[in-house]
């Protein structure tokens, strides 16, 4: 008889072996473009190169993994060995959120953020403390338990359909939230890597994530995130310590970035006494009153400007101008808005933002500070100071139990061979995770030193040519606008978006495109490793918990993973449907599904495991009215939706001031609380 351990170590060799060859060949290609970089190869090839290449790579593990195999398909045959699991969690973790916006996020918040905008510190802390939740409560007796899907441990523990049937539903719904915010960041890679239209950079990265998940599911998944979390490793860190080496003469930035956050304060003190500073927060102020005076009376409004943009063409034309003028006027008229919804929602949207710029550097809090506000200062100081505490531990509070409910993380402790795995999985994720969260911060204080000190105060005629690349991509993501009309750069007129910063972060530190090109690849590698697991555990919950319910339809296990397949190609075009509109920035979107996975799954699971007394009913309530209250929170502060709900379901204001984002800090305790209490009343009345 064979030995099983001695298979598992050869087995386990023979990965090692792999992964180093990859990880050499990685390397010398990043050398071989860098060096062709320098005898002139053109950026128009890099990019391009960077983008197709890895992509295939990624394909070629998909197609050498692809199984119709059910227990390969689901659960990669659970042999997966706990380093490696671990790197496939990471990489799964490491989204488009934490690679591409969170240090954005820490940029434009600060650590502890502002009173209307949880800072960048609680992304961090939170996501990273759920991991303790997940290893000690949730890994351990869910891989004992044999499944392969969150659904599928409502069913076993609780029987009946409703229970599988709400968890497959919550599933879909994080699951197809977060999904949507990955796919929007493989289109702006891949459009800005290719230059062409972001709806197109869409489809040419789906495709790599279809090759993936399509094919061979949790097997050529596992390890393709491994092989993606290698590059999105050596993309964050070679730029972060390049510009540490460049400003300090450390490469190590994790310890070396602290020096530059003095500075950062100082520099902030030197632009808030700037004459230049505050024409520009004055013009804002002004813009302000003016969209204050366009939403008192929107359609009175909405005429006038037509009238003005039609009279300006007129007056063009008589004039006989310059066609680019004739045509450019032409635009705006075709871009105002259409009606007296759609008015309203955009100048509101722009009240919003200017309010935000119209303050002393755009808002931007200062990063030594805890939070924003001041204790010990005036009224409206405590009252902000409250506001971002608040926000901040509702946040903090609503992802760090979205960690611990979030399925597609949770279906990964499902690959390991024992429990034991399970929990020194958790271990490995966390190492491989510290790896990057350590110098997201770093990079965020680097990026602003360089802007501060090299963009703020350069001339509008020599800005650098990425601005305009950047800007044609999105104008959302960046815009530098001259609003004080004196032809140079103020910090206040530089609008850069939280996606933005790190596939920027290259070229604002004016390093080699190569490494731009390096950044865009971990950037795709992040979004795409986490759509994977997503679309596999949407198509998952439609097909295996949902279709084919225990007692319902018949069907092999061969033909239900040809079904999941499917399924998952549909989800996959539906995503790239709704990020195509780029109705959200991808930190609120990621957000917001960690808020609904906290509230839909964390109390009647942690309930179900531990308490013999949950019952079937107590488990419907809890993810029903966790469920509930968390949309219910979400949707009534969606300018989009509340033009559709009655009047009736509005509730103005927020409540206790909480941003909708963490909507799971009020879902989740409800949903424990009558999960408890219907649990005990039906006991109760089944005696």
């Amino acid at each position: 008889m064979a030995d099983p351990g001695s298979a598992e170590r050869s087995y386990s060799s023979r990965i090692r072996h792999i992964l180093g060859l990859y990880v050499i060949g990685l390397i010398g290609f990043i050398a071989t473009m860098a060096w062709a970089e320098q005898q002139g190869l053109s950026r128009h090839w890099i990019g391009p190169i960077f983008l197709f290449l890895t992509v295939m790579a990624y394909a070629v593990i998909g197609v050498h993994g692809r199984t119709s195999d059910p227990a390969e398909y689901y659960v990669a045959g659970r042999r997966v060995p706990p380093i490696y699991n671990g790197m496939a969690t990471a990489a799964d973790w490491m989204s488009a959120a934490s690679f591409i916006s969170l240090s954005g996020a820490l940029y434009l918040q600060g650590f502890s953020g502002t009173p209307g905008a949880p800072g960048g510190l609680a992304y961090i802390l939170g996501w990273t403390g759920g991991f303790v939740l997940v290893a000690m409560l949730i890994a351990p007796p869910l891989r004992a338990m044999q499944l392969y899907t969150i659904p599928d441990f409502f069913q076993v523990r609780f029987g009946g359909r409703w229970p599988r049937i709400l968890a497959a539903l919550g599933a879909v719904l994080c699951s197809f939230t977060y999904v949507v915010a990955q796919i929007y960041g493989v289109g702006l890679i891949a459009s800005r890597l290719t230059g062409v239209q972001f709806e197109i950079g869409i489809m040419l990265g789906l495709g790599g994530v279809l090759l993936c998940s399509f094919l061979g599911g949790m097997r050529a998944i596992t390890w393709t995130q491994v092989a993606q979390y290698v590059v999105l490793l050596l993309a964050f860190l070679i730029p972060v310590s390049w510009l540490a080496y460049k400003q300090l003469g450390n490469p190590m930035a994790p310890l070396a970035y602290g020096q530059q956050l003095g500075k950062i304060a100082e520099r902030e003190s030197a632009l808030l006494a700037s004459a230049a500073e505050r024409q520009v927060i004055a013009a804002y102020e002004e813009r302000v009153r003016e969209d204050v005076e366009r939403l008192a009376d929107v359609p009175a409004a909405l005429e006038r400007e037509r009238r003005e943009a039609r009279e300006r063409i007129q007056q063009l034309r008589s004039r006989n101008a310059d066609v680019d003028l004739i045509v450019a006027a032409s635009r705006e008229l075709l871009a105002m808005p259409r009606d007296e919804a759609e008015a309203r929602a955009r100048w509101t949207r722009d009240l919003r933002e200017n309010q935000q710029r119209a303050q002393p550097l755009g808002g931007l809090p200062r990063h030594i500070q805890p939070f924003a506000g001041d204790p010990a200062g005036d009224e409206t100081q405590q009252v902000q100071y409250d506001l971002s505490r608040r926000n901040f531990i509702a946040l903090l509070f609503c992802l760090m139990l979205g960690t611990a409910g979030m399925p597609h993380l949770l279906m990964r402790y499902y690959t390991v061979p024992t429990v034991a795995a399970a929990r020194a999985s958790v271990a490995w994720s966390l190492v491989f995770i510290a790896l990057l969260y350590l110098s997201i911060p770093a990079l965020a204080a680097l990026v602003k030193f360089e802007v501060m000190n090299h963009l703020v105060g350069s001339r509008f005629d020599a800005l650098p040519s990425w601005i305009a690349q950047w800007a044609s991509v999105d104008s959302s993501l960046l815009s530098v606008q001259d609003v004080n009309g004196d032809g140079i750069v103020q910090f206040g007129e530089i609008r850069l978006g939280a996606d933005l910063l790190v596939l920027a972060a290259p070229e604002i530190g004016g390093l080699p495109y190569v490494v731009s090109g390096l950044v865009a690849a971990g950037g795709l590698a992040a979004a795409l490793s986490t759509a994977d697991g997503l679309l596999l555990t949407i198509s998952n919950a439609l097909v295996r918990d949902l279709y084919f319910q225990p007692g319902r339809r018949k069907a092999s296990p061969e033909q239900r993973v040809i079904l999941t397949k499917f399924t998952l190609l549909t989800v996959a075009l539906a995503a790239a449907f709704v990020a195509a509109l780029r109705s959200s920035e991808i930190l609120p979107l990621v957000a917001a599904s960690f808020s609904i996975a906290a509230a839909t799954f964390v109390p009647a699971m942690v309930l179900g495991i531990y308490w013999r007394g949950m019952t079937r009913h107590g488990a419907v309530a809890a993810m029903a009215v966790g469920l509930g209250v968390t949309l219910y929170y979400l949707v009534i502060h969606n300018p989009a939706a509340r033009a559709w709900l009655p009047a009736g379901l509005l509730v103005p204001g927020l409540w206790w001031g909480i941003e909708p984002i963490s909507a799971g800090a009020f879902g989740a305790p409800v949903g424990g609380l009558a999960g408890w209490l219907v649990s005990l009343m039906s006991r109760r009345f089944s005696r």
